[in-house]
């Protein structure tokens, strides 16, 4: 495995070509991989691999490109993300030990990102367990919580994040599955 160096392209840019805004219908906004990093995933992905495609026969994967489930014939790929290292290599952060990569999926080509109408935050299935991590401007752990997610899904994430945001330290939040550890998208500081 090579170093990782940092990209100049890593920040969020919407896609006007695709029609693609960020949208506030959520008290914090719910952040898909930045269209430039996608780009560069779909390629070779943060742990030097080659992307590799394949047709979606189930249904269900949760998509960080668009930050919905996939659907039965989408082309898509499991790659390898590093979400904080992402935004420290824009930011100028140093995460550290910090830093890490996981397993995340993304349509294989460019996709319109999330519906601009949706409401609610992503993969919010009531009863699911998610871990709210926050990380302060050098990019460092700055607490965190397990969040069930309840019946009224967006008041329990709403909660989560101005339980984190209360502390003027922490920039940024990642939400992450527990069952795989997996991120599933990141809200920042308002």
């Amino acid at each position: 495995m090579t170093a990782y160096e940092p990209r100049p392209t890593t920040g969020y840019e919407p896609r006007p070509t695709t029609g693609y805004e960020p949208r506030a219908l959520t008290a914090y906004e719910p952040r898909p991989i930045a269209p430039a990093a996608l780009a560069e995933l779909r390629a070779t992905d943060d742990a030097d691999r080659p992307c590799a495609p394949y047709t979606e026969t189930g249904a269900g994967a949760p998509l960080r490109c668009c930050l919905r489930g996939s659907e039965p014939g989408e082309r898509i790929a499991l790659v390898s993300y590093a979400p904080l290292r992402r935004w420290a290599a824009g930011t100028g952060a140093a995460p550290g030990a910090y830093d890490e990569q996981g397993p995340v999926f993304i349509h294989a080509e460019e996709c319109a990102g999330p519906a601009p109408a949706r409401p609610g935050y992503p993969f919010s299935r009531p009863g699911a367990l998610r871990a709210v991590r926050r990380y302060d401007a050098r990019g460092h752990i700055a607490g965190g919580r397990l969040l069930e997610i309840p019946a009224e899904a967006e008041k329990g994430f709403d909660a989560a994040f101005d339980e984190a945001f209360a502390d003027p330290e922490v920039a940024l939040v990642h939400v992450r599955a527990v069952e795989y550890g997996c991120f599933h998208f990141e809200v920042r500081r308002p």
